[in-house]
Formats: C-alpha cells, structure tokens, sequence
C-alpha cells in the first residue's frame, strides 16, 4: 500500500453481513466520513427496488491492489443513512477487472478488509480470508481504534499519534522560533505578519500550504492558539472550526457586495466607505440589533440527534422571514468531513522583537468526531458563527473581503469529540488539570 502511496492504513474485521450485497458497514454514525476520503455528498434519486427514500452518497476513488498491480472500481461510493444514523461502503466490485469477488460476494467468517489513504484521497482496498498471516497478525495485535477501524502504524518509530507527540516535543525543547512560513518547495522563509504562530508549527512539522482540505500531519489537524502565558491557559481569542461560505439565501443569488449593502454596518470606527458585516449569531437567538438577521436550523431533530433532510441546513433570516444566507448539511459535512477526525491544541507565546513564537508541552488532544456532535453543539448555542465581512468603497471602485466562521469557545471543545485531554510531550501523561482546560470525555 505504501507502494501505491498510502500514507496511513486501516484495518477492519469483517462480518459475515460485510459483502457486496449487504454493504460493507462502517459504523453507527457519521465518523467514518472523516476517515475515508470521499467526494460531494449528493442526493441518488435512483431508488432500488424496496428502498423507501433517496439515498445520500459520496463517491469514493476506491482501487483494490494484489501483488501485481492496482485495479480501479470506479462504482465504490459511500452511502449515508441518516435516519440511524450509519455509513457503509458500496459499488466496491463494480466495474473492477480484478476485485477479489470470492471473498466480498459472499457471506464468510474471520475476513480482514485494509484501507489504504493517500495523500491525495485516493483509498486502496486488500482484503484477506479467515486464517490468512496478516488477518491473524491484526487480530493478535493491539492497535489504535478509530470507531470500527484500527489504524495500522506505517513506521518503526511508532504509531500517527506517538509520531506526533515526539514531533511536538521537540518543537517545545527548541523554545523561541523565529517566525517563519514553509513554501510549496519546502523552503522556510521569514514571515512578517502578526498571524505567524500557526505558519510557525505547521513550517517546523513540515507542513506546506496547499490545496487539499486533508488533516495536517498524519492524519492529525494541528491547531495553535496564543495564550498569554504557560501557566494558565487563557485563549487569547475562540476557535474557528471552519470557514465554509453560505450555499444558498440572497448571499449567493444577489453577490457578497449586494448582500453587505441589505445588511451590513457602517463601521463603528468610523472609517469613511466601509460596511461591516460581523457580530455573534447562535441558534435560537433574537435578531441581531445591527443586522437584522437571526440564525435557525431546519430539518434536524436535536432530541433525536438524527438529521432528517439532508438538504436542508443552517440559515440567516431577516425580519421578513427570507432567507440571507444558507448552508446545507450537505456542504457543511463536507467540511466537518475533511479534518476533524483528530485534532491536537497547541499553545503558544508569541515574542513581538524580533517576531518569534515559543510552543508549550502541555497540548490538547481530541479524538473522535462525527457531524452530529457539531450539530447538537450548534443547536446549544455552544457552536456559533461569527463572521468578519467588510466592502470598502473609494475613488478606485469597491472591494470586498468574505470570512464566514463557525467558531466555539476554547473550553467547550471537549463537547465536539468522543475523547479529550490535556497530554505533556515531555512525558505523554494524559491530564484533565480543570485548570488549564480539559477534562477528558465529550
């Protein structure tokens, strides 16, 4: 699998229910979106015989591998049960040349089915028969879960998470950082601009900025945050979760220019021909005193905790009840999607002359995300969107700036994962200092 360029590699022990006719289940929610990569989620209006609604589903680019080569199966794709809620894996034969049909056609005992991941979505399949070396090797072996996968570490040195524990501790032991961002080449370079902290760590992980919205370092999302000192952790500001622009309302029909015109504000600074478009806006709340646009949801039962159609979403409403601007579960998935399976809080001290930043060892370690905990965490108020628009108008004409943030608060990041915990690098001790943060479990 390495071979064909899988960078992290899965196992999961197969039912006999596990074939071509029944699926290949991947768990009793959503979290499997944030392993397996996958394409826009899309509605099948092509019902089976039997079905009872249109089926939600991803297209994923699946190849099964042998010893001699790699065999596209251009049907594979994830479908999406909401109503569960579950994913499972289908159209894994169809259309291959050389898939291993004996063994997924059939209902058998004892199989070993393993994922391979590249770094550009790609997902390898090899499966094996019940008694087969390397099945019976990952049945004796201890391995880290992630809902029904074990991740199978790819180096000697250790395990994604205990490869990025050691990858942090030495950027604590390093103290002070010059400023610095890492370009496409790999060369660091001299950074200059205030935001440095997060392009500091990702440059001295490795990390070049690119166009993938893949997790950052082996399947880890690393996020820094500035802090005032290392003694107590106060966030200097909340967390962005994600920044997905609006899929619908008069944001999209009309234009940003036509929507900050309707409902934006002059600036409170009083910068001549500028209008903001910013404040709070949690579900549920009255309108907002400067916009007029309040924020609901439609098309969830959070009692449930079960989305009842996908293609409805989160929307900003105006006094008159239309719709400003909307997102679809759909879209909003697909973000959730790409990078919050695991995610790890870094802290950070920053040094204005010369500009440098200094990493802590005491991080933040999450694990374990499914979009429905985002949703439940939004509908509460805990998850809210914040964002920070503007059109400045001079003499040359008028420009623009678009940033749509759903953010939380530091210490309620805990509510959108399974597991959390505070873990030193120095010693990977896990820690639940209330103190300081987290205090382990959702």
């Amino acid at each position: 699998m390495q071979q064909h360029g899988a960078n992290r590699i899965f196992a999961k022990k197969l039912a006999p229910n596990d074939n071509s006719k029944n699926q290949v289940y991947l768990g009793d929610d959503f979290s499997a979106l944030n392993i397996i990569p996958h394409g826009e989620i899309y509605i099948d209006n092509q019902r089976r015989a039997g079905s009872k609604q249109d089926r939600p589903k991803a297209p994923v680019t699946f190849s099964w591998i042998d010893a001699d080569g790699k065999y596209p199966a251009p049907g594979a794709n994830l479908i999406l049960y909401p109503d569960y809620p579950e994913v499972r894996l289908s159209g894994f034969l169809q259309g291959c040349r050389r898939a291993p049909s004996e063994l997924m056609n059939r209902r058998l005992e004892g199989r070993v089915m393993f994922f391979g991941v590249t770094h550009d979505g790609q997902v390898l399949g090899y499966v094996v028969a019940d008694g087969d070396p390397v099945g019976n090797e990952v049945k004796a072996g201890q391995f880290e879960a992630l809902g029904v996968f074990l991740e199978l570490p790819i180096s000697r040195v250790g395990s994604p998470r205990s490869i990025l524990l050691g990858a942090l501790r030495r950027i604590f032991e390093m103290g002070w950082i010059a400023s610095q961002k890492l370009d496409r080449d790999g060369t660091k370079r001299p950074y200059a601009a205030r935001n440095g902290g997060g392009y500091t760590l990702e440059a001295e992980l490795g990390i070049t900025p690119n166009g993938y919205s893949e997790p950052d370092f082996m399947g880890w999302e690393v996020k820094q945050f500035g802090v005032r000192n290392f003694d107590r952790y106060t966030p200097m500001s909340p967390v962005t979760l994600m920044t997905p622009e609006p899929t619908g309302g008069l944001y999209r029909s009309l234009g940003l220019e036509a929507f900050l015109r309707r409902y934006g504000y002059a600036d409170k600074a009083g910068r001549l021909g500028r209008t903001n478009f910013g404040g709070v806006y949690r579900c549920g709340a009255q309108h907002h005193d400067l916009t007029g646009l309040r924020m609901t949801i439609d098309g969830f039962d959070a009692r449930s905790g079960k989305i009842e159609n996908l293609e409805a979403g989160i929307s900003l409403l105006d006094r008159d009840g239309e719709v400003a601007a909307a997102w679809s579960f759909k879209g909003l998935m697909d973000h959730w999607n790409r990078k919050h399976a695991q995610a790890a809080y870094v802290p950070s001290l920053c040094q204005r002359s010369p500009l440098a930043y200094r990493y802590a060892s005491l991080i933040g370690l999450c694990e374990g995300t499914d979009f429905m905990l985002f949703l439940k965490a939004f509908v509460g108020g805990t998850v809210y969107y914040d964002p920070a628009m503007k059109l400045v108008e001079n003499d040359q004409g008028s420009d623009t700036k678009r940033r749509s943030q759903f953010r939380v608060q530091h210490a309620q990041l805990p509510r959108l994962y399974r597991s959390s915990g505070l873990v030193d690098v120095n010693t990977s001790v896990t820690s639940f200092d209330e103190r300081r943060g987290y205090r382990g479990g959702a």
